[in-house]
C-alpha cells in the first residue's frame, strides 16, 4: 500500500510550483500556470484514495522540474511587456 505524502509536503510543493509560476515574465504564461496550480493543487486537497494521492503528488513533482526549466527560458527570452501590464502608463480621462 502506497503512503500518502505528509501534508507539509504537499503544501511545500505546492508554494514551490506557485512561486515559479509567478515567475514567467510572460503574462500569459504567467496568469495560466499559476490558475492550473491552483487547479492542480485543489484536486490533490480533494483526493482520499492514498494510491491516487501519491500518484498525484509525483506527477506534481515532475511537473515542476518542468515548470522550473520553461520558467528559465521565458526568462531568457521574454518579450515586451502586455498592455494589460502597463499599469504605470495607463491614463483616464480626467488626465488627458
Amino acid at each position: 500500500m502506497a503512503t500518502p505524502p505528509a501534508r507539509k509536503a504537499v503544501l511545500d510543493l505546492y508554494a514551490s510550483t506557485l512561486r515559479t509560476a509567478k515567475s514567467f515574465n510572460s503574462y500569459n504564461f504567467r496568469t495560466y500556470f499559476v490558475r492550473r496550480t491552483e487547479d492542480t493543487f485543489r484536486g490533490i486537497q480533494a483526493e482520499r484514495d492514498p494510491i491516487k494521492l501519491s500518484q498525484a503528488y509525483n506527477e506534481a513533482v515532475k511537473e515542476l522540474s518542468v515548470l522550473r526549466r520553461c520558467a528559465v527560458m521565458n526568462q531568457l527570452y521574454g518579450g515586451e511587456r502586455l498592455a494589460v501590464e502597463e499599469q504605470s502608463d495607463v491614463r483616464t480621462r480626467g488626465d488627458a
